[in-house]
C-alpha cells in the first residue's frame, strides 16, 4: 500500500500539491538572541500602594486600628494622602499612597516607614503581567488558527504553564527542509525510504533525514490518475506548526516552541510504503529496527500527517502503533482529505491513535476533511479556497495554516512561509497540544493524553456533517484539566477502547481514589461508544458496591449511530473511593462497536 501526504485538495493516495503559489523569499534573518534577550520589555506602571510589616511586637502588626493611626502620620509627615486599606494574609499591612505617586513620593514615604523602628519592612506593591505574552513573531498574527475565538485553538493561554519542553515530538514525512525558524529545535531524525529511487538520495536507508523533494515529472507517473507537481516540502510545514521557534521576532510562532522536532522521513517521489513508515513509527518511539541504529531521542509524540485508502488498518501498522503506545508515545493522525469516511483510510482507522479531521476558520468542518464515527477531535486545518472554487487555486490563502516551507519548485531552495491547507495541517495542531500536555505533566498516558484532549474540546460553532469528534480542541482548557487549575469536580477517565461484540455484556473500569466521603447528588457520567445501531445497546453504571444505575435502555427504533451523551446520576448514598464500572449489553444482532471512553465527574 502506497501511503503519501494529505493535503487537501487532492485525494489521500494521490500526489501532494502545494496550496498556495510561491511568495517572495525572506532575508535572512539574524541569530536568535538567547531567551534572556529576547523577552518582551513588560511595562513600567506607577505604584500606588506599599506593604508594610511590622515588628511581631508592634501594636501595628496586630491591630487595625494602630495601623490606620500610623499610615495618616506617615501621611502627614511626607505630605501625602496615606491610608490603610487592609490587611494582607501574612499580616502585612497594604497602604494606600492616594494615587499615582511620583518616584520621590514614592522614595520619600517608604524611607519614613524604614525609619520607624517598628517596621520590619516595607516594599512597593508592584505589578505582575501574564507571561503568555503576545509572541513577537512577524506574522504571528496571521495565526489565527492559534489565537482566534472562532475557529481558533485557544493556545496562548496555555503557553504560561507549559510550552512543550522536554518532549520530542517526530514528524514522520518528507523530511526536513532547512529552515532557520526551525533550526533551534531540530533533532536527529532518520530516513526510512528503502527504495533508493524514491528516496532520490541514491542510497536509500541512511542517518540523514534532509527532504530530498517529493515532485512528479509527467501526469501519471505515480500511478493511474496521479498528476505532475512540485515537492511540497510537507514535513517542513508540518514541522513548523508543532515547533516553530517563538518569540524570535521572525516567521511563526509553534504551538509546543520549546519541544523538539525529530524529522523522520518517509514520503518521498510517490508517497512512501507501508512498510517504511511502520518501521520509522516503531524506531521514533524507541523501538528496536532490525539494521538502524536506536534513537538517541525517543519521542513521547508522533506526528502522522499521511494516509492511504485501506478498508482496514493493516497489521503491519497495528503492531508499529501498539509498540508505541506501549513505550508510551501518543500517536497522531491525519483523518485524510476526501470528504469521505474516515473507516475508509489507513493509518486513520488504526486503533490507539487520535484520528483528527479538520475544521475551517469559521469553525466548520472543512470541505475536504474525512468524517465518521472514528474521528476523536478535530482542529484548525483551514481553507485556501472556497468548496466550490476551482480545485486547485487559492483564493482565501489568509484562511488557510500558515507554517514554515521551501521556495523550491524540486531540490530545495531558499526558505519561505506559505498557507497550506488540510488534515495534514490539524493533526500537528494535536500533535503540539499532546507535547504540552506531556510536558505539563510527564506520568500522562498516551490513553490520559487522549481522553483529557477529548473532554476538554469545544462543540463546533459551525456545521459538520458526518462526525467530528469531541468537538474543536481546546488548547488552554486542556492543560489547565491536567495541570489541576479547573474550577470543576476532579475527572476521572477511561479512554482504553473495549470491543462490543453482538449478545454480549462488556465492562469498562474507573479506579476513583483520593475523594472523600460519599459520590454526588449530580454525578456527572460522560459517555462516548462508537456503535453503528446505538439502539441495541442498554448502558449501566455500576457502583463500587455493584448497585446498577441504568443510564439508557435499550430500543429498536433508534437506528441512529453512536452513544454521546452526558448523564447526571444521584450517586449520593455511595462512597466516591473504589472501582466504578460502565458496563453496556448489545441486546441484538448484526452491528457492533466499541466504547471510546467515559469518564466520572464528581
Amino acid at each position: 500500500m502506497a501511503a503519501t501526504a494529505t493535503i487537501a485538495g487532492v485525494v489521500a493516495t494521490s500526489t501532494v500539491a502545494s496550496a498556495a503559489a510561491a511568495g517572495p523569499s525572506p532575508k535572512p534573518a539574524p541569530a536568535p538572541a538567547p531567551a534572556s534577550q529576547a523577552m518582551t520589555t513588560l511595562p513600567t506602571a506607577p505604584v500606588e500602594k506599599v506593604i508594610v510589616t511590622y515588628k511581631s511586637k508592634a501594636a501595628e502588626a496586630g491591630s487595625n486600628t494602630a495601623a490606620k493611626k500610623d499610615a495618616a502620620a506617615k501621611g502627614e509627615e511626607t505630605g501625602e494622602s496615606l491610608s490603610f486599606e487592609r490587611r494582607l494574609a501574612g499580616g502585612a499591612a497594604l497602604v494606600d499612597l492616594g494615587g499615582e505617586a511620583s518616584k520621590k513620593d514614592l522614595t520619600e514615604v517608604m524611607d519614613a516607614f524604614r525609619a520607624d523602628s517598628s517596621v520590619a519592612s516595607v516594599e512597593a506593591d508592584i505589578r505582575a503581567y501574564a507571561m503568555a505574552v503576545t509572541p513577537n513573531d512577524t506574522d504571528y498574527s496571521k495565526q489565527w488558527d492559534l489565537f482566534e475565538a472562532t475557529g481558533g485553538m485557544n493556545v496562548p493561554g496555555a503557553w504560561d504553564k507549559t510550552t512543550g519542553s522536554g518532549v520530542t515530538v517526530a514528524v514522520i514525512d518528507t523530511g526536513h527542509a532547512a529552515h532557520s525558524d526551525l533550526a533551534g529545535n531540530v533533532v536527529a531524525g532518520y530516513d526510512f525510504i528503502s527504495s533508493s529511487a524514491d528516496a532520490r538520495d541514491g542510497n536509500g536507508r541512511d542517518s540523514d533525514a534532509k527532504d530530498e523533494g517529493d515532485w512528479n515529472a509527467t501526469d501519471g507517473e505515480c500511478g493511474t490518475g496521479s498528476r505532475a507537481s512540485n515537492s511540497s516540502w510537507h514535513g517542513t510545514h508540518v514541522a513548523g506548526t508543532i515547533g516553530a521557534t517563538t518569540h524570535n521576532t521572525k516567521g511563526i510562532a509553534g504551538i509546543a516552541y520549546s519541544s523538539k522536532i525529530q524529522p523522520v522521513r518517509v514520503l518521498g517521489k510517490c508517497g512512501g510504503s507501508s512498510a517504511d513508515i511502520a518501521d520509522a513509527i516503531t524506531w521514533a518511539s524507541g523501538g528496536t529496527v532490525p539494521g538502524v541504529a536506536a534513537n538517541a531521542t525517543p519521542a513521547k509524540v508522533i506526528n502522522l500527517s499521511l494516509g492511504g485508502a485501506s478498508s482496514t488498518c493493516p497489521s503491519v501498522y497495528q503492531t508499529a502503533i501498539n509498540g508505541a503506545v506501549s513505550r508510551g508515545t501518543t500517536v497522531v493522525v491525519a483523518a485524510g482529505n476526501s470528504n469521505a469516511n474516515a473507516s475508509g483510510f489507513t493509518p486513520a482507522n488504526c486503533s490507539g491513535v487520535i484520528n483528527v479531521a479538520s475544521t475551517s476558520r469559521e469553525g466548520n468542518r472543512s470541505y475536504y476533511s474525512n468524517y465518521g464515527t472514528i474521528i476523536d477531535v478535530s482542529a484548525p486545518g483551514g481553507e485556501t479556497r472556497r468548496a466550490t472554487d476551482t480545485p486547485g487555486t487559492v483564493t482565501t490563502p489568509e484562511n488557510g495554516i500558515l507554517s514554515t516551507l521551501n521556495s523550491g519548485t524540486t531540490i530545495q531552495s531558499t526558505e519561505n512561509y506559505k498557507p497550506y491547507q488540510g488534515t495534514s495541517m490539524a493533526a500537528p495542531h494535536i500533535a503540539g497540544l499532546a507535547a504540552l500536555l506531556k510536558s505539563a505533566k510527564s506520568t500522562l498516558t498516551p490513553a490520559d493524553i487522549e481522553s483529557a484532549i477529548k473532554a476538554n474540546a469545544r462543540p463546533l460553532p459551525g456545521t459538520c456533517t458526518g462526525g467530528c469528534g469531541s468537538g474543536i480542541a481546546d488548547t488552554t482548557k486542556t492543560v489547565n484539566a491536567v495541570t489541576g487549575t479547573t474550577t470543576p469536580g476532579a475527572t476521572f477517565t477511561n479512554a482504553a477502547n473495549v470491543t462490543i461484540s453482538d449478545n454480549t455484556t462488556v465492562a469498562s473500569s474507573i479506579a476513583v481514589t483520593g475523594r472523600t466521603g460519599n459520590a454526588p447528588a449530580a454525578l456527572k457520567v460522560d459517555v462516548d461508544i462508537k456503535h453503528t445501531w446505538r439502539g441495541d445497546l442498554v448502558v449501566d453504571l455500576v457502583a463500587p458496591d455493584g448497585t446498577v444505575r441504568n443510564l439508557k435502555p435499550s430500543s429498536s427504533s433508534d437506528s441512529a449511530d453512536n452513544v454521546l451523551a452526558t448523564y447526571t446520576v444521584d450517586a449520593s448514598s455511595e462512597v466516591a473511593n473504589g472501582t466504578w464500572r460502565l458496563q453496556v449489553r448489545d441486546v441484538a444482532s448484526g452491528d457492533t462497536g466499541y466504547i471510546d471512553s467515559w469518564s466520572l465527574t464528581f
